[in-house]
């Protein structure tokens, strides 16, 4: 965790406390140059914290999936793995290490919204100019791809996109065929991995938005590298990931040993590392772009609170979505890299996961996580028609 009596200060690692202790997780990762948030984060007077600890609970998001129907595929394709009571995707299995089932569909539509609240309403912050081809890598559900789809058909008047982008083709792809038939005429799903070799011709797309991919990507260069190369000159870029080191700027985060959620955070990313995979790698995206080639690189930093203790009534709705979607994602992140990676069962996992839930419901506990935009141009004039 962090330390809470330095605001700026990443989260330590933390020792494991029961399921049967695994090794201790390296301090190998450097923490980046500090960029100033967009938001400043103040709590609220009267976060109606209870005697015992504030916890409070969350309700009305209830949230109905409109996204279990799926692109038409062969059978195989559309084949999935079920393990401890989750579903994973089948192609390329275990590539991936969380679910994609429908409770993991609706957190990932709430994560949507949850980010696009944090960047005032868009979808993008990268300075586009009537771009035809943009490419959506782990695009989930689709929500991003078809919200940009929706908007770039001017179907959405009143969003902040608007009719931007009248003749633009949004393609997402994922390893799971789970987004809906129903899109804009403009979107299609493709099922591929972005980590394989790209399909697309060099010089051939306008925008790449990579969101969440922290969890997924094993080599960041490779996948840089190919996206420069199917960009055309002129074409950006985009990576939004939260970054999982937890800050408080008021000292009400307790210590590495009393705050459940620290703890968790700490074994996850040992998980994944079993798997070759840093989820704390997007700590470098602003570096890696600049090494891969790419110019006119841009960070962007929002704080995004855990619970309802802020002031401000829009970071008091933002901490809600973000504490519900954590809440939500605390079995999904964990299981398949604490099973699988550090061999712990899954009744195991499931009895830490109590305290740790108890910890996000804590409200006198004013942490925050760090939403991070990095966007980046590739070189040269863009000379299409």
């Amino acid at each position: 965790m962090a330390d809470s009596s330095n605001p700026a200060a990443p989260v330590g690692k933390t020792s494991s406390t029961p399921p049967p202790p695994p090794t201790q997780p390296s301090s190998n990762v450097q923490s980046p140059q500090q960029v100033e948030a967009e938001n400043t984060v103040e709590p609220d007077t009267d976060d109606g914290a209870s005697a015992n600890g504030g916890s409070d609970t969350d309700e009305g998001f209830d949230s109905a999936s409109g996204h279990s129907a799926s692109t038409s595929l062969s059978a195989s394709v559309r084949d999935y793995v079920f393990e401890n009571h989750r579903r994973y995707h089948k192609y390329m299995e275990g590539r991936y290490l969380l679910p994609n089932d429908e409770p993991e569909q609706e957190r990932e539509d709430m994560k949507h919204a949850m980010c696009v609240n944090v960047m005032d309403g868009k979808l993008h912050s990268a300075p586009l100019e009537n771009p035809q081809k943009i490419v959506d890598l782990g695009t989930g559900t689709g929500i991003w791809a078809i919200d940009s789809g929706f908007f770039s058909s001017s179907l959405a008047d009143t969003s902040p996109v608007g009719d931007e982008f009248p003749e633009a083709e949004v393609v997402g792809i994922d390893l799971s065929p789970i987004q809906p038939t129903w899109v804009p005429p403009n979107v299609r799903f493709v099922v591929d991995d972005a980590e394989a070799d790209w399909v697309w011709p060099p010089g051939s797309l306008d925008f790449v938005h990579a969101r969440h991919m922290c969890m997924a990507i094993k080599d960041w260069p490779l996948l840089l590298s190919q996206a420069r190369e199917a960009l055309r000159p002129g074409g950006w870029i985009e990576l939004q990931e939260l970054r999982f080191h937890l800050q408080c700027d008021d000292g009400t985060m307790p210590g590495p040993d009393g705050y459940g959620y620290g703890k968790f955070i700490d074994l996850c990313m040992e998980g994944f590392r079993t798997f070759g995979i840093n989820p704390l790698m997007m700590e470098r995206n602003a570096e890696l772009l600049r090494s891969s080639g790419f110019e006119n690189v841009v960070e962007k930093v929002w704080k995004v609170p855990i619970g309802v203790w802020p002031r401000d009534p829009k970071l008091k709705t933002i901490g809600l979505y973000n504490r519900s979607m954590l809440v939500d994602a605390l079995q999904a992140v964990s299981m398949a890299p604490l099973t699988r990676g550090m061999k712990w069962s899954a009744s195991e996992v499931e009895l830490f996961l109590i305290d740790v839930r108890k910890s996000l419901m804590n409200t006198s506990i004013h942490s925050y996580l760090t939403f991070h935009v990095v966007y980046g141009q590739k070189p040269g004039k863009n000379d299409k028609s």
